[in-house]
């Protein structure tokens, strides 16, 4: 006979019979596989005529027996499977509602049982059968290994844990550190610095009211015009007469601070009028798409006043304001009045003393050029080594000439000349002369729209400015020829404001190359390609797109580096090459780009600061640490169209007492 494992207890001593044990596992029944079952012994014990248990469905017996050897067994078997010797000692639907423990006998001789083809393997954690009612369940000891692994798995799961939380903390305490390094930059005690903490941020609402009746007024204007073409025409004169209301309520405002207190009474008395227009003239198809025609007028008005806006920015910026125009009319005629004409600068001695420091000034510009010269005095060290050689044109030679007689600056020493005096610079030596009286070049100038034009340049308005036909902007090239007996010069154009003693310049060592000049190039911004034609091959074959570009405006020139490496005749070749005008525009910064590359030094960005003439959202402490600043661009610090915070580094040395600025009406 064999008895039935009731208890795990006994497979767990024994190692060999735990490892067969591990081999079983019970097999779970469903609802359906319970059905399927009960038919299939149906049809198992009509075609055998078996039947041990009439009326109970197929289960799951595990069995153990010893073999010849003495090792134990274990064998899971159906109870279709058994033969008729087997009897059930707690039979299913006995007296014993909760039956426990079975328990099958079989005769000795029927050694030799059928073990079953749907052997399955036990499970190692818990058997479990339910089978018409009865429960068979074997509990099982947690496995202590399994219980090491799970710890060890809890261990990690906190350490890890524990670790990105301190990443974290860390994390968070570099992005707070920064971000308060960043905050002791930040000046804003300084005007018209950017600052978080104004006012107009405080509310994020702050402009509610503001947006409100702007919005109220593009709905009434779309009602109304819906109104007029619905003969609607008294809703249409109510709506026209609340649309100038709160035109006039808005009026300049930028703000609610800004509003007219009446302005929340009329939007009230607006939002009325717009809701009795909705009730009677709404239509999402028909609003729609009067709102998409109102956009699109405004959008083609907006260009067009771009347009216009570009036009008259260029030609503010060319045109000479009243008190400018005046200034050098009234120091022409005083020049004359008083005979100045022969009369000789102060210190002539010293303008061709290589010792001391030249300044390069090419301007027409009497009141700009005055501001150079004294904004570089002011700051120099020792005044009585700094010489200055202004070069202008014949219509400004008086002028110019008259108001440095008048106000020499202290112990400097000045030299004025006049640009037709120099009888050298003739179309037959100098390239760009030769192309600006071409026929080609005032075709440009004087024809734009005509057909021939040069399409280069015909768009674009600031290629138009007359400086381009003025050899003061080409002089620059020709320095050696303008001061054959000195080594260094400094360069410095009208436009700039120096804040600095400038004499360490002289000093720098440009390690061979000819031009000393600090790059304007930030990431692709400023490169060789914004300024040269590369889809012409004689431009891509000998220059790098990406090549850094250089501003002219403060630059220091070494002539004698500049001779030996014939600078000027580099130029001309270039200048020839270009008189069609395909390999740049117009302008002396391509041509300089090109003339001295590979033979400029770089200087720190500190000694020249750009931008001042175009770009409001400059940092204004570099500004303030610059040596130089540059007005490059269309808002001149003469003008009206001046960047109002940028005006004061100007305007603080001119001299608004002077007798000449007072007769011009040239004031603060």
């Amino acid at each position: 006979m064999f008895l039935m494992v009731l208890v795990r207890a006994v497979i767990l001593d024994n190692p060999a019979i735990q490892k067969e044990h591990n081999l079983y596992r019970l097999l779970y029944d469903c609802e359906k596989c319970r059905d399927r079952k009960g038919l299939d012994h149906y049809k198992y014990t009509l075609a055998n005529g078996v039947d041990n248990q009439p009326g109970e469905e197929d289960f799951d017996i595990i069995t153990a027996h010893s073999d010849a050897s003495g090792a134990v067994r274990i064998n899971a078997v159906k109870s279709t499977d058994l033969s008729a010797s087997w009897i059930w000692e707690y039979p299913m639907g006995g007296n014993d509602d909760h039956p426990k423990i079975f328990q099958a006998v079989e005769d000795s001789s029927q050694h030799g049982m059928r073990a079953s083809k749907d052997r399955t393997e036990l499970s190692s954690d818990e058997h479990q059968s339910i089978e018409g009612g009865m429960q068979y369940q074997q509990l099982i000891p947690p496995n202590p290994v399994k219980l090491k692994r799970r710890r060890l798995r809890e261990e990690r799961k906190e350490l890890r844990t524990a670790e990105l939380l301190r990443l974290d903390k860390e994390a968070e305490n570099q992005i707070e550190a920064a971000a308060i390094e960043r905050s002791k930059e930040l000046n804003t005690t300084a005007r018209g610095k950017y600052s978080i903490w104004r006012r107009e941020y405080d509310n994020p609402n702050s402009d509610s009211t503001l947006k409100l009746m702007r919005d109220q007024i593009i709905m009434a204007k779309a009602y109304g015009s819906i109104a007029r073409s619905k003969n609607k025409l008294d809703l249409y004169d109510s709506l026209m007469k609340h649309i100038k209301e709160s035109q006039r309520s808005i009026g300049e405002a930028m703000s609610d601070a800004d509003l007219r207190p009446s302005a929340l009474d009329r939007a009230k008395a607006m939002g009325h009028v717009l809701s009795l227009a909705k009730d009677q003239l709404y239509d999402c198809v028909v609003v729609a798409r009067k709102l998409r025609a109102m956009l699109q007028s405004n959008e083609e008005s907006i260009n067009a006043l771009k347009k216009k806006s570009a036009f008259l920015i260029q030609l503010a910026a060319k045109t000479v304001p009243k008190p400018l125009h005046c200034l050098p009319l009234q120091l022409t005629t005083e020049y004359f009045l008083q005979d100045r004409g022969g009369e000789e600068v102060h210190n002539a001695d010293r303008l061709e003393d290589p010792s001391l420091y030249h300044y390069a000034i090419f301007s027409d510009n009497v009141l700009a050029t005055s501001v150079v010269v004294n904004s570089t005095m002011l700051h120099a060290k020792e005044p009585q080594k700094h010489v200055f050689h202004i070069v202008t044109d014949r219509l400004n030679f008086a002028a110019m000439k008259m108001w440095f007689l008048v106000n020499p600056p202290l112990g400097a020493a000045i030299q004025v000349e006049n640009i037709d005096n120099f009888k050298w610079l003739n179309s037959s030596y100098c390239s760009v002369l030769r192309q600006l009286e071409s026929a080609r070049i005032r075709e440009f100038y004087f024809k734009a729209d005509h057909p021939t034009s040069l399409n280069a340049g015909a768009d674009s308005l600031k290629y138009r400015n007359p400086k381009y036909l003025s050899m003061l902007n080409h002089l620059r090239f020709y320095l050696p020829e303008v001061y054959p007996k000195l080594n260094k010069i400094l360069f410095l154009d009208d436009d700039i404001v120096v804040q600095k003693d400038l004499t360490p310049l002289w000093t720098i060592d440009l390690q061979g190359m000819v031009n000393g000049a600090v790059e304007t190039c930030k990431e692709s911004f400023h490169r060789f390609d914004k300024y040269l034609n590369f889809s012409n091959p004689k431009i891509s074959q000998n220059f790098d797109p990406n090549a850094c570009g250089w501003a002219f405006g403060m630059n220091i020139f070494d002539l004698k580096e500049w001779k030996k490496r014939d600078i000027t005749g580099i130029y001309h070749h270039w200048q020839d090459l270009n008189e069609d005008r395909t390999l740049w525009k117009l302008g002396s910064l391509p041509p300089g780009l090109i003339t001295f590359y590979n033979l400029t030094y770089p200087l720190d960005r500190r000694w020249h600061v750009l931008g001042l003439g175009y770009d409001p959202a400059l940092n204004q402490t570099e500004i303030e640490n610059g040596a130089v600043i540059h007005y490059n661009g269309n808002y001149k610090p003469w003008l009206d169209l001046a960047i109002a915070k940028y005006k004061i580094y100007w305007s603080r040395y001119v001299m608004f007492d002077n007798p000449y600025l007072r007769m011009c009406n040239i004031n603060e």
